[in-house]
């Protein structure tokens, strides 16, 4: 079964590379050192997290996030 899960990027300045997380599943997260790679990473990582949830026979989580951007001023 196909499964689509939103993830986010985010550049860390710190390591050099990209973090990703997803959000609709907790814990879920990987990193790399390029876009390219830290997307192929977190593929796998979601495979593992969906694999060790059914065998712990819980159900896979379907839900989908919505990410928006807002903006924001700061009174200076």
């Amino acid at each position: 079964m196909l499964y689509r899960y939103k993830v986010i990027l985010e550049w860390d300045e710190e390591g050099k590379g990209y973090v990703v997380s997803v959000p609709a599943l907790p814990g879920c997260f990987t990193q790399g050192d390029t876009v390219e790679e830290a997307l192929e990473r977190v593929k796998e990582a979601i495979a593992g997290h969906l694999a060790a949830l059914a065998q712990e026979g819980l159900p896979l989580p379907t839900k989908d996030v919505e990410i928006a951007e807002v903006q924001v001023e700061i009174a200076s």
